[in-house]
């Protein structure tokens, strides 16, 4: 028997309960610091807007009264100016271009697609390959996360993986050309965009001279600076087991991107065995081990959102490696049997509010 689950569009950290409570002062970590603090948050109104992109929910708050509707038009239009540029559904974007002529020439690209392409391949190079942006054959054929989605024949998956290779992928800089040596070959941003979007947003509110805001693009949540009344932001971490709105706890974080990736978000069962849609390409099948999600903080939401599914295709012990050799990298694992698996800085960070997990290192 199969079941198909279409996208949920669930943010992995819980920002309703966690997040945007604390900004309205009702946490408990907003409850801290003088009274004259807490008069201030109550004071200060974010100018807010929710937005359907990128297939997610993106909510940008923004805590300035210099801020204006004209701000948000803007962020809207440089968002879906990422997305029209970068998009593979999308068969008039320069990526779906660069795909159509795979094995026939290279295509020449903004130097926005041409940079995301370039941090994606050499992202691809640390982790010799287990997060490829040439994973569109692989992505397509499983179709995980849409109607009629099941498990592919074998001999198509070997086929697809030998259309998945990132050292394929030839980039020329001077020219801002990209070129897909065989045909057939797809590039997938899909792990990528989310991250580079929030990037460029909190660069145009910075360049706006905005210095705190909250962005959440799907569950990749970025903060910029600190709460109104020096505070830090107050993120929840999504419990893998539970509805959006649950966490298993939260850490306190002041300019930090807090980025999941999780096997909950998009899946499908079928004869009995559950098909999530974070895919490694040494085998052609989903990832099939232990871990539930993987929580990354650090600076830049681009290098979290790669970080997070390479990891979870890693596994605990080189993820973990991985991370502690990134600077200002921190890293959360959880497992399906409800184990925490920190690196020391995530582990002192987090405030653990749900005694059904426990730290297993």
């Amino acid at each position: 028997m199969k079941i198909n689950k279409p996208v949920i569009l669930l943010a992995t950290f819980s920002l309703l309960a966690a997040l945007l409570g604390g900004c309205s002062g009702t946490g408990s970590a907003d409850t801290a610091g003088t009274n004259a603090q807490a008069e201030q948050n109550k004071t200060i109104e974010p100018l807010s807007q929710t937005f359907f992109i990128f297939d997610t929910v993106v909510n940008i708050k923004i805590y300035d009264e210099r801020a204006t509707s004209k701000n948000m038009e803007e962020l809207e239009a440089l968002m879906k100016e990422i997305d029209y540029k970068i998009s593979r559904n999308n068969p008039d974007s320069e990526i779906s271009k660069v795909n159509a002529q795979a094995g026939i020439a290279p295509v020449e690209v903004s130097p926005d697609t041409f940079e995301l392409v370039t941090l994606a391949v050499e992202y691809a190079k640390k982790t010799n390959g287990l997060l490829d942006p040439s994973i569109g054959p692989l992505v397509s054929l499983w179709n995980i996360g849409h109607e009629g989605a099941h498990v592919p024949p074998a001999g198509d998956i070997a086929a697809a993986q030998q259309l998945t290779d990132y050292r394929k992928i030839e980039l020329n800089p001077e020219k801002h050309e990209i070129y897909l040596q065989t045909k057939g070959m797809e590039i997938e941003l899909g792990s990528y965009g989310k991250g580079y979007a929030a990037d460029k947003i909190y660069d145009y509110l910075a360049e706006q001279d905005f210095h705190s805001a909250i962005i959440d693009l799907g569950g990749n949540i970025l903060v910029m600076g600190s709460k109104p009344g020096d505070l830090p932001w107050n993120v929840g971490i999504q419990d893998p087991d539970q509805e959006r709105g649950n966490p298993i706890g939260s850490v306190k974080v002041v300019d930090k991107t807090v980025v999941t990736a999780g096997i909950y978000e998009r899946f499908f069962i079928e004869d009995g065995k559950m098909y999530q849609h974070i895919l490694d390409p040494r085998t052609g099948y989903p990832v099939d081990n232990n871990i539930s999600s993987v929580t990354i903080i650090t600076d830049s939401s681009t290098d979290a959102d790669t970080m997070d599914t390479s990891l979870l295709i890693m596994g605990i012990e080189e993820g973990l490696k991985f991370a502690e050799s990134t600077p200002n990298t921190e890293v959360l694992f959880i497992t399906k049997d409800k184990k925490l698996y920190a690196s020391p800085g995530f582990k002192e960070m987090l405030n653990k509010t749900n005694d059904e997990y426990t730290f297993a290192n």
